[in-house]
């Protein structure tokens, strides 16, 4: 197991009133009982609801809680983007507001750092996932067509599972990455792994138990914005902008 100094989780959020204060006592609870030092980075994404003032009401509880509390909407990529940059560990991952994968999980993805991994994620398409999910049928169908395209467009074909909100990097590997990526909404995922790869990380894939509650806030159009966002990061690649 690796030796951590400190652990940067970033939340980003976008109106999850209902949601984030059971998240981040999840959070806190598990990351108090952790040997290494640790902070918690909420980055609201210009939300309409009252997610800043839960969120402000749990400082008292939540030991290391930072908040960046954007005004704008700009895209879940964006505010992933500076949490991670604003992050100051030497590990740092990054985790949906909605825990639908829970904080423990970045267990077993420790040891690889060790075996000289730099970026370690998140995936339900290698064995040993598992899956609860109700989400609508066509978001199961474009989800499991799509990302034969993502893997083959972006250059990621041995990655089976791009889009999972479970990701872990070394700090170093966050810095060098994440000030390269440029999109801002859903497709960032796809960027930041492509852009790892570009820069030479190893990057392994890890199975965990992913809980969709099916009200997820990516539409049908949200998925025609990854493809959109697909292309970009391929002609992104094509001419050396990475």
């Amino acid at each position: 197991m690796p030796q951590i100094k400190k652990l940067s989780v970033v939340i980003p959020a976008y109106n999850e009133a209902g949601r984030i204060a059971n998240t981040l006592k999840a959070v806190h609870n598990f990351l108090q009982k952790q040997a290494y030092d640790y902070e918690i980075l909420v980055v609201s994404d210009g939300s309409k609801d009252a997610t800043s003032e839960v969120v402000q009401s749990l400082g008292s509880t939540v030991k290391n809680l930072v908040f960046l509390d954007n005004k704008q909407n700009h895209g879940k990529g964006y505010v992933t983007r500076q949490g991670m940059l604003k992050a100051t560990g030497d590990v740092r991952l990054f985790m949906d507001a909605d825990n639908s994968t829970t904080i423990d999980q970045m267990v077993p993805m420790l040891k690889f750092l060790d075996e000289g991994y730099e970026v370690v994620i998140g995936s339900i398409e290698v064995s040993g996932a598992k899956i609860n999910e109700h989400a609508q049928w066509y978001r199961r169908a474009l989800g499991h067509w799509s990302k034969y395209l993502i893997r083959l467009v972006a250059g990621l074909w041995d990655i089976h599972d791009t889009q999972r909100g479970f990701k872990l990097f070394t700090g170093h590997a966050a810095q060098e990455i994440f000030s390269r990526v440029t999109i801002e909404r859903f497709g960032f995922d796809i960027e930041v792994l492509a852009v790892a790869k570009k820069l030479g990380y190893k990057i392994k894939e890890l199975p965990v138990v992913w809980n969709n509650a099916g009200d997820s806030k990516v539409s049908l159009k949200s998925y025609f914005g990854v493809l959109m966002d697909l292309f970009r990061v391929r002609f992104n690649l094509w001419t050396g902008k990475y």
